[in-house]
This record gives structure tokens, sequence and C-alpha cells, in this order.
């Protein structure tokens, strides 16, 4: 059942890079936040511990919620990039819609 889930959210996470809804890359997630487009950061688990730290600490301050799933690896296939360690959703609804399955 875990796994059926967590395919939903990647899938959703796919859709969303289709339709050019989001942001990837610590530099562009980052300039995203600042910007106040993105609407949620989804950080890779095994980030490092300096970017989970730096981009956790920009959303507090810029209110954008933040979470943690997956692999760089599985996100990375996820929006058909490499390896990737942060991504913003830029698109209310899809962040809403990334929320509700990571919260199944």
């Amino acid at each position: 059942m875990k796994t059926l889930m967590k395919d939903k959210f990647l899938s959703f996470l796919g859709i969303c890079a289709k339709a050019g809804q989001l942001s990837s890359g610590e530099f562009m997630v980052e300039k995203s936040v600042k910007e106040k487009r993105a609407k949620l950061v989804i950080l890779a688990g095994d980030a490092s511990e300096n970017t989970t730290k730096t981009l956790t600490s920009l959303c507090h301050n810029h209110q954008t919620t933040a979470i943690i799933y997956g692999t760089k690896e599985t996100l990375g296939q996820a929006v058909g990039k490499t390896y990737r360690a942060s991504i913003a959703i830029l698109d209310d609804g899809f962040a809403k819609g990334l929320l509700k399955q990571y919260q199944q």
C-alpha cells in the first residue's frame, strides 16, 4: 500500500514537471523561494545536511512549506532529470495535490 501511495506522489510530480510548474536544483529552488514563487519545496531524504539546513531555513523565513520525500534519484527520475536534491512547486493546485498525497 505504501508503494502505491509513493507512486502516486511521484506520478503527480511528473505531471507537474510536464506542465512546467516546478523548478529544480538548489540555485533555482532558492531563487523561487526568495521571489515568493515557490508554493512547496520538496527535499530529497538523502540531500546533504547543508542543503537541507539552508533550504529549510530559507523556507521557514519566507513562509513556504518544505517536505522531505524520496531520494535524489527518485525525485530526479520523477521529473525527467538526473539526481535532484530539491524541487520547488510553483503552482498552488499542484502544491495542494502533492501535499495531499504526501499526507496519506
